[in-house]
């Protein structure tokens, strides 16, 4: 009787009653086609930036929301997460701060028309790079009434805010003036300049609030009428 342990024997395969002791598992494996893992489909770059920009938007909603509701103040990080259905550390990488969050909204407006009065192609005038420029980007950005109106509730509940947006807005005011004048030859600070500034921005404002093609041709010839009454620049 054999008392050492049983050799292990390659498993043969029998095929209409004969045994083929050269055919084994291993080597039938090499015979058969690879198998291929399944994996997921890969998220596409413009699915992916869309998917961010309905997050970033859901932020902002959930902030402004709050902000109205209980104040800017009392509102943590945390209650917008919540509020957003996402962590505390997706919101903060979007906007590091609360009060990042709350002048998102005008911050956007005012850097996308500065980038396109400061890189506008050579032999174009400032008012018809803003003209070019409101019409893309209204036929891009069309506007969100109710969000607008969540904007507007947003700053009428929070003083402090209103008057952050308020110098925003001021800010904006005197990089329009500084380009305008340049075109000119006026000084940034000469009245001509900040009169044209001032009045663009409160024109552009309402031009947002009511998007249509009639409105911004009315707000472009007015704006151009204005210009033209200005006098020759004094350094000129």
């Amino acid at each position: 009787m054999r008392t050492g342990p049983t050799p292990s024997r390659p498993l043969v395969l029998r095929t209409s009653g004969f045994l083929h002791p050269k055919v084994t598992l291993q080597s039938t494996a090499k015979l058969l086609p690879p198998v291929k893992s399944a994996t997921m489909p890969r998220m596409t770059e413009g699915a992916r930036e869309r998917g961010k920009a309905r997050r970033r938007e859901a932020i902002l909603r959930a902030a402004y929301q709050l902000f109205a509701e209980r104040g800017f103040e009392a509102t943590t990080i945390a209650d917008i997460a919540d509020r957003a259905e996402v962590s505390a550390r997706t919101v903060t990488l979007y906007f590091p701060t609360k009060l990042d969050l709350a002048t998102s909204h005008l911050a956007e407006f005012t850097d996308r028309l500065g980038h396109a009065l400061n890189h506008r192609e050579p032999g174009t005038t400032t008012l018809e790079a803003l003209e070019r420029w409101l019409r893309a980007d209204l036929a891009e950005n069309p506007g969100d009434s109710e969000f607008d109106a969540l904007w507007e509730t947003m700053l009428d509940r929070n003083p402090q805010l209103r008057a952050v947006a308020n110098s925003r807005l001021t800010e904006a005011i005197q990089e329009g003036a500084r380009i305008f004048a340049a075109e000119r030859g006026d000084a940034p600070d000469d009245f001509g300049p900040r009169m044209v500034a001032a009045t663009a921005a409160a024109v552009v404002c309402e031009l947002y609030l009511r998007p249509t093609e009639a409105h911004l041709d009315a707000a472009m010839s007015f704006l151009a009428a204005g210009i033209a009454t200005l006098p020759p620049s004094q350094r000129s």
